[in-house]
């Protein structure tokens, strides 16, 4: 399977989860969230680990794993609560400008984006600057409710995919596995820290149980992708996972926005599929 397949696959897994998280993230404690939804994608990685027989790499060959998992416990807690404060169609788009953090690793690798790829980092910077301003602000400009979270979380992932990135070679497996668990106990660390229980209601389990299995798959297929492709271009490929995220919104939530950020959600999106184009 190529590597835009693998890549555009874990993007949808990665929206439809997002969906999930943001909205458990409105009736219980993000942090609750994240460590329940981290806890159901470890248990599958490591069924995964055991089914794959492989060996464990150096422990030297999974610290960039370990790195990454910190990370993504990071950009999801934010990511989650910055869709519980504002509204899915603008947090979710400017999470994805993601990419920026591999491209630039690439660049200092020695390897350039074209012309065209400038273009599109262009359009994507341009769609989250329509994406942020608060339409009800007027002349104060302020940003809308969430932006900051989403650029949190933008910076987060990033990162992440730059840690499984370094990681996937090795195996493919241990990396999903090493990172699932950082991130779960990175994240129960912090709830024990906020003295957040981990005990949701009994009807928001499914939805929470649903954000691990999507977003465990999601890393699987993108942690695949990175052994067979550019580490930048499967972060612009996965990076339109807001596609998915913004569809439900609209079709389950009724989520409208003005055309001024339906044009930035564009821009934002369009400027990430040049990226990969070019």
């Amino acid at each position: 399977m190529g590597v835009a397949i693998l890549a555009l696959l874990g993007a949808v897994s990665w929206g439809v989860g997002d969906f999930f998280g943001g909205l458990a993230a409105r009736r219980v404690h993000v942090l609750t969230v994240v460590v329940l939804s981290q806890a159901v994608g470890l248990a599958g990685a490591a069924a995964w680990v055991a089914a794959s027989a492989e060996k464990s790499p150096d422990v030297v060959h999974l610290l960039p794993a370990a790195g990454a998992g910190a990370c993504g416990a990071i950009g999801l807690a934010a990511l989650y609560r910055g869709m519980a404060v504002g509204a899915m169609g603008v947090v979710a788009p400017i999470s994805a400008a993601s990419p920026v953090v591999p491209l630039t690793v690439d660049v200092v690798r020695g390897v350039s984006p074209s012309p065209y790829q400038w273009l599109g980092i262009a359009a994507a910077l341009g769609g989250i600057v329509l994406l942020a301003r608060d339409s009800e602000a007027g002349q104060a400009a302020k940003l809308a409710s969430g932006v900051t979270l989403a650029l949190v979380a933008a910076l987060a992932f990033g990162l992440f995919v730059v840690g499984l990135d370094a990681a996937a070679d090795e195996s493919v497996p241990w990396t999903v596995l090493v990172a699932r668990g950082t991130s779960t106990a990175f994240a129960l660390v912090l709830a024990a820290a906020a003295s957040v229980t981990i005990r949701p209601p009994a009807r928001l389990l499914p939805a929470i149980v649903a954000v691990g299995l999507f977003d465990t798959t999601a890393n699987v297929l993108v942690a695949f992708a990175t052994t067979v492709g550019s580490a930048g271009v499967v972060a612009v490929l996965s990076a339109l996972y807001p596609v998915a995220t913004i569809v439900l919104a609209r079709m389950i939530l009724g989520e409208r926005l003005d055309r001024t950020r339906r044009l930035g959600g564009a821009l934002a999106l369009g400027g990430a599929a040049v990226v990969a184009a070019g």
